[in-house]
Order: structure tokens, then C-alpha cells, then sequence
């Protein structure tokens, strides 16, 4: 009992969260959210995909990053706040959040009359700082991570009386991140599978609640980035299980224990939970942008990688839903998404290759390269580190291509032209090939 007192006693104890008692969200939790939230949520459109034909299954898209702040927050933060007590929505709000929690807690609270604040890291992108502001929150940035911004959130809320709403397992954000499921069913009622994205647990809890109560046959496949496999880790261990984070393009779903609630909300209900690495999200990314013309970020985009990956081929010929949960990523990172999904699918290419310093030798590299239709973005000189023939320079090209066919003929190409060369991520020393040796230098 001692311990328990203790326990209870602390700062960062949340009696919605607490991991001795985890709370299970049911259906009907679920049912009185969506009814609870419709006047202040967009029911977004659930489309078909034009990848569909490509990968053999008729593939859907919820749009849920067309929500007013980007993300499907908005739909728990605006139940958990509805279900406020009078006297605790005179009292106001707190939380801890990087991005997009924060913002839809900040623009509910505001729409409702709630005082708010959010206490942000100081890592924290600016621009998601500046929208909380907007939106009439009351910002603190403080620590310099999750762990202290939070910890310093909490220890807010006890001292001035404010109620903590956690981002991802507080029942009632739960169940409103619930009434993604019921608009699925509703826009495909013949759903076979649904892929979730998975950070915290909140969004497949809720959905897979909805879903398995009302067609206990649909798939419920959960999807992660391999850099923080929370939810993996915690199946395997049976019981949430802290990872480490590592930086990843998915940093909405970078939560390194998921919620004890959402754990026991869907541990049961959950199908399948599948990895997918940095290189198929930026595809995922870059396909999303190209080919059904969506801005999603790395964590609302996990699920069309797998389906990009082949890590869902039983789901052939049925129809799949891939929520894309959010659209909030900065214009920066997309750039650099943007060119990593390019190089993924070897469309950006980059080599090196020495060539004749004598008039004329990087013009006749040019010629070879555009005899094929590459495209040369971005070409550099090096000449005080080339070992050998003091009348060599070494050159290193960025270039574009239309795919690894085209890649193979720049390839052969330059190989058969050239005594030295170097394919970026070529690491097999028996694929270079050369007439005489490889650069061994392989820096960036």
C-alpha cells in the first residue's frame, strides 16, 4: 500500500493512464464519440487509389489528413475536451506534444473556450510552434526532449489545477481517434483489411474497436517504422516495452512505449503488425505526391509502404483501406523526402569517375551521359585528392534517371568507357566491375 500511495504520489502519475489499471475502450465509447464530435470534425473522403491496378488489390485511401489541422488528432482531442466537467473546462487544459496532438488540442480548445496550454521541446519545429500560437494556445517551450517537456506539463497541471489530456492513450482520445473505423465502414462496407499506422496505439485501439465489433472479419494490420517497433516489441513481450528512438521520416509515430490503455484496448483485436523501413516510406512519400497528388508525412504514410514493399501480398485481389492519418510535414523534410524516395527507386543517382583533366575530358563525360537521356543535376570537381595521373580529375555527378533500366545503361556505360569508378550504394566489391579498380573513397 505504501508503494502504491507513492506511486500515486508522484508528478508524472496520470490516473487516465495508469499502467496498474489500463482502461479497454469499448464500441459504444466509440458510437457516442462520433455522434459527440460531427459538428466539429470534416468526415474526409475515403478514395480509391490509382495504385490499385499495379499491386493488385483495390486499394483505398482515408484522407484523414484533410482534417483541420492536418491529422486525425482532431477527432480525440475534440471528444476529450467535450467530455470535460464544467468546473475543469473553466480550470483549462495541458499537454505535452512535438506536433500534431498539440495542435488539434489547441484549435479545439479555442473553437470550445478552453483555456489551453501545450508545453513543446525546444526541438519542436517552428512552424508548429507558430500554428499552436495562432490557434490561441499558450506555448512553453521547455526541455529538450519529450520526456522533460512532458514531465514539466504534468508538474503544470498539478500546480495550477489543469487537467493533462495525454496525446495518445487517454481513453477518450482513444475513442474518438475511434470514428475513423465507423467512417471507414460506412464509404467501403465491403473492407477486407485496414493498415493503421502505429506510434502510440491510440488510432488502431480505437479503430480496431470500432471495426472488429461491427465486422469481426476485416484485417486490422497495424504498420510501424522499423526505427522505433513499439508496438512489435510490445506483442513480443506482452506488455508495453520501451525502444529506442532512432531518427526516423515517420517522427509523428516515434513514441518509445505505447500507451498501457491503447496495449490493452487492441491486443487482442490487432491482426498483424508490420515494419517498414525509411527507404519505402520516402517512396511512399514521393508516390503520394506523384501519382494521387497528397502532401502526408512520413508517419501518415507508413501504409501504402507496405503495400509498396510487397509486405502485404495475401491481400491480393481483396480491398485494403490505408489510413493516411496526417499531412503535417515541414517543407523542408519534404524536399529531402522527396529526393531519398527518388533515390530508393534509383530515378537520383549519384557517381564518381575519373576522367582526363585535358580540354575536353568532363565535356565528353557530359556527352556520354546525355547520349542516353540522363539528366545531370548537379556535377562537381575534384582534383588535390586524385591519386595516380597528375592530368585525371575526379568528378562527381548527380544525376537522373527513369528508373533502375536506365540506371543498368548509364551504368554499363560509364563502366566501359571509364578505369575508375564508383556507384553510390554499390557496397559489393563484385558488382563495381571495373577495367582496373573502383575509387575506394566512397564519402558523400
Amino acid at each position: 500500500m505504501e508503494q502504491y500511495a507513492n506511486r500515486h504520489s508522484t508528478v508524472e502519475f496520470d490516473p487516465m493512464c495508469d499502467k496498474e489499471n489500463p482502461q479497454k475502450i469499448s464500441f459504444e465509447d466509440v458510437s457516442a464519440a462520433s455522434f459527440r464530435i460531427q459538428s466539429g470534425i470534416t468526415k474526409t473522403p475515403c478514395v480509391k487509389s490509382h495504385m490499385s491496378s499495379k499491386y493488385g488489390m483495390d486499394i483505398y485511401l482515408k484522407n484523414d489528413f484533410l482534417q483541420h489541422t492536418g491529422s486525425f488528432k482532431d477527432r480525440g482531442a475534440r471528444n476529450a475536451l467535450l467530455l470535460l466537467s464544467p468546473e475543469n473546462k473553466v480550470r483549462g487544459v495541458i499537454s505535452a506534444s512535438l506536433g500534431n496532438h498539440s495542435q488539434a488540442l489547441s484549435y479545439h480548445a479555442n473553437q470550445l473556450n478552453i483555456p489551453v496550454s501545450v508545453v513543446m521541446p525546444n526541438v519542436a519545429p517552428i512552424m508548429k510552434i507558430q500554428n499552436c500560437r495562432s490557434y490561441g494556445a499558450n506555448v512553453i517551450i521547455h526541455g529538450h526532449n519529450m520526456k522533460e517537456a512532458k514531465f514539466h506539463a504534468m508538474s503544470m497541471a498539478k500546480e495550477k489545477g489543469l487537467t493533462y489530456i495525454n496525446g495518445y492513450d487517454h481513453p477518450h482520445i482513444m475513442a474518438g481517434q475511434g470514428t475513423v473505423g465507423l467512417e471507414i465502414l460506412e464509404q467501403v462496407p465491403d473492407v477486407d483489411a485496414v493498415l493503421v499506422p502505429v506510434g502510440g496505439g491510440g488510432l488502431v485501439a480505437g479503430v480496431a474497436t470500432a471495426i472488429k465489433h461491427l465486422q469481426p472479419h476485416v484485417l486490422i494490420y497495424g504498420v510501424e517504422t522499423e526505427k522505433c517497433p513499439s508496438m512489435k516489441m510490445a506483442i513480443k513481450n506482452e506488455e508495453p516495452f520501451s525502444v529506442d528512438i532512432r531518427s526516423t521520416l515517420a517522427d509523428g509515430l516515434a513514441v518509445p512505449t505505447v500507451g498501457y490503455n491503447a496495449f490493452r484496448t487492441v491486443k487482442t483485436l490487432i491482426d498483424q503488425m508490420i515494419t517498414v523501413n525509411e527507404d519505402w516510406i520516402a517512396r511512399a512519400i514521393l508516390h503520394l505526391v506523384e501519382q494521387e497528388k497528397y502532401v502526408v508525412e512520413g508517419g501518415g504514410a507508413v501504409g501504402v509502404a507496405a503495400i509498396l514493399a510487397g509486405l502485404v501480398p495475401e491481400l491480393a485481389g481483396k480491398k485494403v483501406v490505408c489510413i493516411l492519418s496526417g499531412g503535417n510535414i515541414d517543407t523542408t523534410i519534404l524536399g529531402r523526402c522527396l529526393e531519398r524516395g527518388l533515390a530508393a527507386e534509383q530515378r537520383l543517382v549519384k557517381f564518381k569517375v575519373t576522367v582526363s583533366d585535358r580540354p575536353g575530358g568532363i565535356a565528353e563525360l557530359c556527352k556520354l551521359i546525355a547520349s542516353i537521356g540522363v539528366s545531370i543535376k548537379d556535377i562537381m570537381q575534384e582534383r588535390a585528392w586524385v591519386y595516380g595521373d597528375i592530368f585525371s580529375v575526379r568528378v562527381k555527378v548527380v544525376c537522373e534517371t527513369r528508373g533502375p533500366e536506365h540506371l543498368e545503361q548509364l551504368h554499363d556505360i560509364i563502366t566501359s568507357t571509364y578505369k575508375e569508378w564508383y556507384f553510390a550504394r554499390e557496397c559489393d566489391e563484385s558488382d563495381r566491375r571495373p577495367s582496373t579498380y573502383s575509387i575506394d573513397d566512397v564519402s558523400h
